[in-house]
């Protein structure tokens, strides 16, 4: 989905707005100057047919034609029946165009590649006509000026306009950055209101409201599930350990039913260690990890002692273990929480054993550079799909079809433990065809 932004949006639509507007003004505006330049003009070729055939050419009135005949290049020719009386000097038609023929006629031309104005006047009573005429290029050169000063003065508004919105806008939109700096401050451990009083657009205050409703009740369900968890460890794990210890003492006393009460002793634990893994998953937060006690320890150290602690499972199955260390005889130090780290190794470890067929192999890898240590754990097996390999580290999510118990909880588990150390854990197809876990560890946080 593609997301825009309001404060553009904003800027754009009262951008195109105001050209719009001024569009418009200008579309007006040549409309009006068209009209009016038109109605001058043809004023002034009116005015002089009158003088020429009103007046006496050797007088002044004959110079105020000459005059107003070079000042806006109007040609004219005055006629006695088919006899030139005068003309103006390089009067460009050498034959009377026969398409005004009625008196005080305006009308348009075309000679010599452009078009041209004119207008007819007769005086009947001394057999006379006069044919006064101007190419329109002069009646508009001067208004095309004007239209490009007036576009000019447009285009320099437009962007004066478009900066003063943009810094205003963005002035506006301040509250509304301010507001989002708050939200992305809140956490499990603040879910106070938003005060009101530091938004003083009215259009916030709605949202606002309905915001701090949901914090509230937010807070309150965090609450509720931090109570759950406590009295589900206190109520869940009393029972279950009883029933354990009474298991216990029923196998000491009867030992002929032993396979039976193993069942359910194998049952009673798998319940026990699904408990116990839920109750580290509500535990952990990885939005914190500032809250996290950390120490330096050996990561190298770790995984050998790891290693000895599954070497029953590992003879058992028949197991053959590739530790490739590129620093073997140099300690590995990471600044993090130990027993949360010792767990996720652990966890990865397990499955990989439980999940290996006997005289399989398991590969393990561990370097570092200058800010993270690497660490690739993979075993022999089948493989695994694309889609389970998506899933992985999704809680309750197991892979069927491998006869093995679990509570689909372990990789939930690391994949948290690694995002609160501001790790990374990817999950993907061996290339010795099981599952190959590949985890980044930055060495302080």
């Amino acid at each position: 989905m593609k997301t825009v932004s309001l404060q553009n949006q904003l800027i754009k639509t009262s951008l195109i707005s105001s050209v719009m507007v001024g569009s418009l003004a200008l579309l007006i505006f040549v409309v009006v100057s068209v009209y009016q330049t038109m109605h001058v003009q043809d004023e002034i070729m009116d005015e002089i047919s009158d003088m020429l055939l009103l007046s006496d050419l050797t007088t002044s009135s004959g110079k105020q034609i000459d005059e107003l005949s070079e000042q806006f290049d109007i040609q004219y020719r005055l006629k006695n029946s088919q006899l030139v009386l005068t003309q103006s000097e390089g009067f460009p038609l050498d034959q009377e165009p026969h398409i005004f023929p009625n008196d005080h006629q305006y009308g348009f031309f075309w000679q010599n590649h452009q078009l041209w104005r004119s207008y007819v006047a007769k005086d009947h009573q001394a057999n006379m006509n006069v044919l006064v005429i101007q190419p329109l290029e002069e009646r508009f050169e001067e208004l095309l000026h004007s239209f490009a000063a007036y576009i000019l003065i447009l285009l320099m508004v437009w962007s004066l306009q478009w900066m003063i919105l943009y810094f205003l806008i963005k002035r506006q939109f301040k509250a509304v950055h301010k507001l989002s700096k708050q939200i992305s401050a809140k956490n499990a451990e603040d879910l106070s209101p938003i005060k009101f009083a530091e938004f003083e657009v009215r259009e916030l205050q709605p949202i606002l409201a309905q915001l701090n409703y949901l914090l509230k009740r937010l807070d309150n369900s965090l609450k509720a599930e931090q109570r759950f968890t406590a009295d589900a460890s206190h109520e869940l794990r009393s029972p279950l350990s009883a029933i354990q210890l009474r298991l216990q003492l029923l196998q000491r006393k009867y030992p002929e039913r032993a396979k039976e009460l193993d069942s359910i002793q194998l049952d009673v634990s798998r319940g026990i260690q699904t408990l116990e893994n839920l109750l580290l998953l509500a535990r952990l937060d990885p939005e914190h990890p500032e809250h996290l006690p950390k120490t330096y320890f050996d990561l190298n150290a770790m995984m050998k002692l790891l290693l000895s602690d599954f070497s029953t499972a590992i003879e058992t199955k028949k197991l053959e273990i590739f530790y490739k260390n590129i620093l073997i005889d140099k300690k590995l130090d990471i600044f993090a929480n130990e027993q949360l780290i010792y767990t996720c190794l652990r966890n990865i470890l397990d499955n990989a054993i439980r999940y290996s067929e006997a005289n399989y192999s398991i590969h393990i890898k561990l370097d570092d550079d200058s800010d993270y240590i690497n660490l690739t754990i993979e075993n022999q097996g089948a493989g695994l799909d694309t889609e389970v390999l998506e899933r992985l580290g999704e809680r309750f999510f197991r892979v069927l079809g491998t006869k093995t118990q679990g509570s689909g909880l372990g990789l939930s588990i690391c994949k948290k433990i690694i995002e609160l150390h501001r790790g990374r854990i990817t999950f993907a197809q061996s290339s010795i065809g099981g599952l190959k876990i590949q985890i980044q560890l930055p060495k302080t946080i």
